[in-house]
């Protein structure tokens, strides 16, 4: 208690005081710290800000918890219907090439992208994948429209079989990766024929992609970072991608059959 003896030099009455107030407090906080090694944080917390206040100095506040909520989880697919989906090229008609079997949708054919109605700003997606040996698809988000493709404008985390795929054997193009801009590492993703577990985080600027559990990529749109790394990339020419602050979210179709399940999304504040 060193400042508190360098306080009584000085004050006599009025150190005593607080050194009495300052025991009780840790008297009164000591019995739940005493099961533990260590005291917990907010112990801690409350030992220091009464001895801070007692000495006149400031003292800093607690994070906060954040003041809104997410929405709800919205599950697609659920009920086996397509509603709420176009092809990327064909909005307003009926989607081809996807088909809902078991509960699991499927690229089943030619089509295009499985491209949502909705646009999305912030949001939070979770979904189930896996792919025939060689098989190749993403989830591609924040889509504008701007160009033929939806990969032009919207940026993509990889969906691949990296065992025999040739994109797999490039960390730029692997599963989980943010398409040709940010390596996903190795020995995440599982082999062709099995279920990988993904998500993808998107709020503002910042972006996350976890696969089987791991965030394997994170990265903030519109840095000095993903600037440079975008002009030596194959989308040095794409003048909107990865700019739009909301748009469509898309399945990819590349050819290859894939598979989803339990996909849901839920939007942030």
């Amino acid at each position: 208690m060193p400042r508190l003896q360098a306080a009584r030099a000085t004050r006599p009455g009025s150190t005593m005081r607080h050194a009495t107030t300052v025991t009780a407090l840790l008297l009164v906080l000591m019995p739940g710290c005493a099961s533990k090694k260590r005291s917990s944080g907010s112990d801690a917390d409350a030992i220091r800000g009464a001895i801070g206040g007692m000495r006149g100095q400031s003292v800093a506040p607690q994070a906060a918890a954040p003041s809104a909520n997410p929405a709800p989880w919205v599950n697609l697919f659920a009920d086996g219907s397509l509603a709420g989906w176009h092809n990327y090229a064909t909005p307003g008609q009926p989607v081809a090439g996807w088909t809902v079997e078991n509960g699991e949708l499927v690229r089943s054919g030619r089509g295009g992208d499985i491209t949502s109605d909705k646009i999305y700003a912030n949001f939070e997606m979770e979904l189930e994948w896996k792919v025939g040996p060689g098989g190749n698809s993403g989830v591609i988000y924040r889509i504008d429209h701007s160009g033929e493709r939806s990969y032009t404008s919207g940026p993509e985390m990889q969906i691949l079989d990296d065992a025999v795929h040739a994109d797999g054997k490039n960390p730029l193009t692997s599963a989980g990766a943010n398409y040709a801009l940010h390596a996903a590492p190795r020995g995440v993703v599982k082999p062709a024929g099995e279920w990988n577990a993904a998500r993808l985080v998107v709020s503002g600027n910042h972006v996350e992609h976890w696969l089987n559990g791991s965030k394997v990529v994170e990265y903030e749109l519109g840095s000095a970072d993903w600037d440079e790394r975008r002009r030596n990339s194959k989308f040095a020419n794409a003048a909107q991608y990865g700019r739009a602050a909301r748009g469509n979210i898309a399945l990819q179709d590349h050819g290859d059959r894939v598979y989803f399940r339990n996909v849901r999304i839920r939007e942030l504040p």
